[in-house]
């Protein structure tokens, strides 16, 4: 992906606020929740309204449909949130982007190298399904393509990500999901493809099968034992033949 146009970041509003857990030793939960976190770019142009708790998105604005989506459905059962409130604050962020634009000359933003790890869900049974994660952090500017490849062929179906989500140093990470059942027969390669790789990144997956265990240690181990119980036998028998004889060499016969 090569920048047709210079990209600033809009607005980032982030607010953290840690909950205080009553008691006498007035212990405070380590639960964090952010709010209003707002982005806006020229590039789309687009942007993203969503809440984080935790460290997970926990909702976001449609922009499109104008409506709130719940990550986490029982927050939904909960509360509710006006998605019109999201909706003013990408209109705030878009104003202010055009005069940080004018302000900074145009001045693109700088892309960062990211990170990507993937990793299965579960622990991999073959023939069990499980969901293969492929965590991507460190992205500035979040304008990413994650795509998901089995056996190099791309996949869409049982795939699902993430919104944006903040870092402490204002980059961003994403998470993609992909639903798969494991088989000795396929990989797996997570694309990643951002402006601040020089060409698209694989970080390839397969299920590690432990290789058969040789039965040689086990062939081995049964000829030895069995060779020390045909020895043990004629050493035995070999005894019990001298005891014989040397019983009946001591009988001398008596006077008549």
């Amino acid at each position: 992906m090569t920048p047709s146009r210079a990209l600033v970041l809009g607005t980032l509003a982030l607010t953290t606020m840690l909950s205080p857990c009553g008691g006498e030793d007035d212990i405070k939960a380590n639960h964090i929740g952010s709010y209003g976190i707002t982005v806006y770019q020229t590039y789309g142009p687009n942007g993203q309204y969503t809440m984080e708790f935790d460290g997970d998105e926990e909702l976001y604005v449609d922009l499109d449909k104008k409506e709130t989506v719940w990550r986490i459905p029982e927050f939904g059962q909960l509360r509710s949130f006006d998605p019109q409130g999201g909706l003013r604050e990408i209109a705030k962020a878009k104003n202010n982007l055009g005069l940080l634009t004018k302000q900074s000359n145009s001045t693109p933003a700088t892309n960062d190298v990211p990170e990507v790890t993937v990793f299965p869900k579960y622990s991999v049974l073959l023939g069990q399904p499980n969901t293969l994660i492929c965590f991507v952090d460190k992205i500035f500017p979040p304008v990413i393509n994650i795509t998901w490849l089995r056996n190099s062929k791309s996949v869409t179906e049982g795939v699902y990500e993430t919104s944006f989500l903040t870092n402490s140093d204002y980059s961003f990470h994403k998470m993609a999901y992909l639903t798969f059942i494991p088989s000795d027969d396929d990989f797996y390669d997570c694309k990643v493809e951002h402006w601040g790789l020089d060409e698209p990144v694989l970080k390839h997956w397969e299920p590690e099968v432990p290789a058969p265990m040789s039965e040689l240690p086990e062939t081995v181990v049964c000829a030895l034992g069995l060779s020390v119980g045909i020895v043990g036998i004629v050493v035995g028998t070999v005894f019990i033949i001298q005891g014989l004889r040397s019983g009946g060499t001591s009988r001398h016969p008596g006077p008549l």
